[in-house]
């Protein structure tokens, strides 16, 4: 089949191989421009953009996707693929191919849709997720579904790692589905939708006085970003993996105690890794061992 891929992160380059190695014809490759990551001076190119070079792919890389309308419509491609893009697609953009867009969604539509499913459904309690390959629309995920796979959310497993086991699930269920598309009539979505708003910092501010139970699952959710953060003699803490456990002790929530344990609203969390602000990750009971004022309360 020939095809134009959209997308940008890490987590697009399995698709964008995964396709090329299954023999599709990719005339053409849209990725985000240049950009400063991480904290580099110099812009460097997305992920997608330097999977795509070493593939020998053509790669466009407009501030807008409008901008390659007409490049799509003459590519010649059946239909097209985005992974992850970070844009919305319009209408004319949409319709630049026969068979339009389909896209792999990290979550089980209706439920989650919008820029944050994964971790969405980690701060939910979810016990389940998946995958979906929907039928691309101008509106935010409303498109029908050809295809999905349920997962099963970990207990202790991070968004990271769970994003990272959906991309796998999304990249083979992505290229056993592709040559149906055309022939095929997609499902549309049955249920109450729920949106997975995008990240912020803010929101994963550990208030103590909630569960370890919610704690857990906001260290979880944070891991790698934005990371879940307290503040610890005035400067910022931030927690990399954690445990709840359910006895607590009779302190103020915040109290650190025992082996690296803090006292919260229900039970308390055990800290595994933290990362005191200016330095390395580490173990907790490397950090505890050099804290100063070790009775002093975690917290604003």
């Amino acid at each position: 089949m020939r095809l134009v891929f959209f997308g940008t992160p890490a987590d697009a380059v399995p698709a964008l191989e995964a396709l090329h190695a299954a023999g599709h014809e990719i005339p053409l490759v849209v990725t985000q421009p240049d950009r400063r990551r991480g904290r580099g001076t110099e812009a460097t190119a997305s992920p997608v953009k330097e999977a795509a070079t070493a593939l020998g792919l053509p790669v466009r890389t407009p501030e807008k996707s409008r901008e390659v309308v007409d490049e799509v419509s003459a590519s010649g491609a059946e239909v097209g693929v985005v992974v992850a893009f970070g844009q919305l697609l319009p209408e004319a953009l949409l319709d630049a191919v026969p068979h339009g867009f389909v896209n792999v969604h990290f979550s089980l539509l209706p439920r989650w849709r919008g820029a944050a499913p994964v971790e969405r459904a980690m701060l939910a309690g979810d016990t389940e997720t998946g995958v979906c390959i929907m039928a691309l629309e101008a509106g935010l995920d409303t498109g029908p579904v050809y295809a999905r796979t349920a997962c099963t959310i970990g207990s202790h497993e991070t968004a990271g790692e769970l994003r990272a086991r959906l991309v796998g699930v999304g990249t083979d269920l992505l290229v056993a589905t592709l040559p149906s598309v055309p022939p095929s009539t997609p499902v549309p979505h049955r249920g109450a939708p729920t949106y997975a708003d995008k990240l912020t910092v803010e929101e994963f501010a550990l208030d103590w006085n909630r569960s370890a139970d919610e704690l857990a699952r906001l260290v979880r959710a944070g891991n790698p970003r934005p990371g879940a953060w307290t503040t610890d003699h005035g400067s910022r803490l931030k927690i990399w993996r954690a445990r709840p456990l359910s006895a607590g002790i009779d302190a103020p929530p915040g109290t650190v105690f025992g082996h690296t344990r803090v006292a919260s609203g229900d039970g308390a969390l055990e800290l595994v890794e933290v990362q005191p602000e200016g330095r390395r990750v580490m173990p907790a009971n490397a950090w505890l061992a050099g804290r100063r004022t070790p009775d002093a309360l975690l917290g604003p």
